[in-house]
């Protein structure tokens, strides 16, 4: 590691009656790049502030090289002191250049002078991002970073933070951007801070590993120990390997989907038997929308089946909302036709949270202040049940004010799938919502009886958990691929290869708004109408690149099927699934180039 330019040593700090966390030490190099992971409330937000200097600890000795810029990109800014959002970036004596913020929110595009009360959640955040990385900062602390915002936005993100000469460290329930974009991960737990100098692709193993080693010195302890280390194992090392079953099932279930549509897009069923119908909870049939003169959803038909898990993915404002709404009735189309089952009965998880008062305590949310919930027509102890979302049972009594952010999302979750239902609707599930109750979620998903529709931008969960995916690029088109987010992204690949001089534009192919692009490489007047040598380059090599990383990943995985390879080499493990995260990691980003000169070629030759 490089010498450090910002450290804490014995950093602790109190927090209510006890410590948050103790003896931290903690040391940042000038090119590091860190993943911050820990469970909701252990403090990682904290532990970001401890670093900018905002919170003083109880103990701890803060060193910093002179000159050096710390900016923190907090989760919820307060702006509503400000006009608008221009105000707010601008504000205090370390404000950005005007110049450098206009150059960045451009590329976001986020309009600067809207009001701060009509701002949306993903404006907000787009100006909050503006602000931080205009600042030109040394050292870039990053809160949940793509919360709210759509695909383009977040490789956009990524791209920028790829090519920053400073250090990072981010907090993020996304796991496809810490894989593409960490080195290092710090694991805030029970307290106390570890450090690996892996990649996040490498973590779950780390942590597996450091599980086994604490189980095996619990043996010599005494049997309380013994019992809460059985159930913080069985809570989250035993849950990720339950999964992987979990997904064997969910590739199946996509692979039953697939025979049953027609051609991509097409939304046509090759299967119109009595049982097949029996079992259609929403049916749209040849449905449009429009605002306006703007096309909303054009021709879309597709037959929804009990079970079935749909993703619907897309910029903001392609139409995720409106389409989400077409299917559950809330709004009527204006053409074609939408039916829905009579006995549909749905909850509706929205992105706007609105959570409990803080002054409810978590038995009066979940169980209106008594000791006993019905849990989907069984009667459970709210101890036992707070225990199934991974709360310590004794939060009971807490009141919803003590509660992190996450924590609140999570009971939202425990008190919402308690309800009967059979379509359950999640609008950016995954906000605020640490690793392991995300692998919860997936897991409480993938045992749900009924239909789910998903609408995320985060692209591992929507692998992880979908058997359908719904692609808006904001024409009034909708893709209809079986499989998640990958699938859909490697089918347009494969659509725009096939398809010399016509196919699909490295915008509409990324769910990427116009305003969000690598580079503006249209050509402009008298300019040579040839690629560069670069552009060319890379539109020759990228395909056998992907090629030769796809077969990589094939040989990796055959060793990684071995069962006895973790006992027998750990090592190798590790290498194996970091390795296999890196490359698929890369293919994605060489698809995404080789469709952005693709594009540029298809248009020279206009």
């Amino acid at each position: 590691m490089t010498a450090p330019i910002l450290s804490y040593e014995q950093l602790a700090l109190i927090q209510g009656e006890g410590w948050l966390f103790q003896n931290l030490d903690l040391y940042i190099g000038e090119r590091d790049r860190l993943a911050l992971i820990g469970r909701n409330g252990a403090g990682k937000t904290t532990l970001l502030k401890c670093l900018a200097g905002m919170i003083d600890p109880d103990r701890g000795k803060r060193t910093i090289v002179p000159g050096t810029h710390v900016v923190l990109l907090e989760q919820d800014p307060k702006m509503d002191d400000f006009g608008s959002l221009q105000e707010w970036v601008l504000h205090g004596q370390d404000a950005p250049q005007p110049h450098e913020a206009a150059a960045i929110a451009d590329r976001l595009g986020i309009d600067l002078s809207r009001s701060t009360a009509a701002a949306s959640g993903g404006e907000r955040r787009r100006a909050a991002i503006t602000r931080a990385l205009a600042q030109k900062p040394d050292v870039l602390l990053l809160d949940e970073p793509t919360n709210h915002l759509d695909l383009g936005a977040i490789e956009w993100l990524e791209d920028w933070l790829k090519r920053f000469k400073g250090a990072f460290i981010v907090i993020s329930h996304d796991r496809t951007f810490l894989t593409r974009l960490t080195s290092s991960c710090l694991w805030l737990d029970r307290g106390g801070l570890r450090r690996a100098e892996i990649g996040f692709g490498g973590f779950e193993a780390w942590t597996e590993r450091v599980y086994d080693e604490e189980a095996r010195a619990a043996e010599k302890l005494d049997a309380k120990l013994k019992l809460e280390l059985h159930w913080l194992q069985r809570g989250v090392t035993a849950r990720r390997r339950r999964n992987q079953g979990r997904l064997t099932k969910l590739h199946e279930m996509r692979a039953q989907r697939a025979a049953m549509l027609g051609a991509a897009g097409t939304a046509k069923l090759a299967l119109i038997r009595d049982d097949v119908r029996s079992k259609t909870v929403i049916e749209a049939e040849k449905v449009n929308k429009s605002y306006g003169d703007r096309p909303i959803i054009r021709e879309f038909s597709l037959r929804i089946q009990r079970g079935d898990r749909i993703g619907i993915v897309g910029p903001n404002g392609a139409g995720k909302t409106t389409l989400l709404k077409l299917l559950t009735g809330e709004l009527a189309p204006d053409g074609g036709k939408v039916t829905q089952a009579r006995t549909l009965s749905g909850i509706i998880i929205d992105q706007q949270r609105k959570l409990m008062e803080p002054s409810k305590r978590v038995k009066d949310v979940l169980a209106n202040g008594g000791d006993w919930i019905e849990v989907r027509g069984q009667k459970k102890h709210i101890k036992g049940y707070l225990k199934e979302f991974l709360f310590d049972p004794s939060l009971a009594d807490a009141p919803i004010g003590s509660l992190s952010g996450g924590e609140r999302s999570r009971l939202l979750l425990a008190r919402e799938f308690a309800r009967a239902a059979n379509l359950l609707v999640l609008d950016e599930p995954t906000n605020d919502l640490d690793l392991e109750t995300l692998d919860l979620l997936q897991e409480v998903i993938a045992d749900y009886d009924g239909t789910v529709l998903i609408v995320s931008h985060d692209r591992d969960f929507l692998d992880r958990t979908v058997t359908i995916t719904l692609g808006l690029d904001g024409s009034g088109k909708v893709d209809i691929v079986a499989g998640g987010y990958e699938d859909w992204v490697r089918k347009r690949y494969e659509e725009h290869r096939s398809s010399p001089g016509g196919g699909v534009s490295a915008e509409r192919r990324r769910g990427t708004t116009p305003s969000v692009r690598a580079a503006d490489s249209s050509p402009r007047g008298g300019a040579a109408r040839k690629l560069s040598y670069k552009d060319q380059r890379d539109y020759d090599r990228l395909p056998g690149e992907i090629e030769r990383m796809q077969s990589e990943i094939a040989k990796d995985e055959t060793a990684l099927s071995d069962p006895d390879l973790y006992a027998r080499d750990p090592k190798r493990f590790t290498e194996l699934t970091a390795r296999i995260a890196h490359n698929r990691a890369e293919i994605e980003a060489a698809e995404v180039r080789w469709l952005e000169v693709a594009e540029i070629a298809e248009q020279l030759a206009l």
